[in-house]
């Protein structure tokens, strides 16, 4: 589900805003990984979703990514 998510809300970005390119990461702490262990407590899942130059280009995306990174 939260694959899904990830994909249309960039789908929707691009078709309301028509931007040269759209970025999307979701990261989520998962109940079912949370009740697994005391090790899981705090595990999160990424996923994340590339449209347009960023999908195409390999300089500008590590370059969003590497800003999200500093965060």
């Amino acid at each position: 589900m939260q694959e899904r998510i990830t994909e249309q809300v960039a789908d929707a970005l691009m078709n309301l805003l028509e931007p040269k390119g759209v970025l999307v990461l979701a990261e989520a702490r998962h109940l079912c990984m949370a009740m697994r262990g005391v090790e899981k407590q705090h595990s999160a899942t990424a996923t994340r979703a590339l449209r347009g130059v960023y999908a195409h280009d390999a300089q500008a995306r590590q370059e969003v990514l590497s800003m999200i990174k500093e965060r």
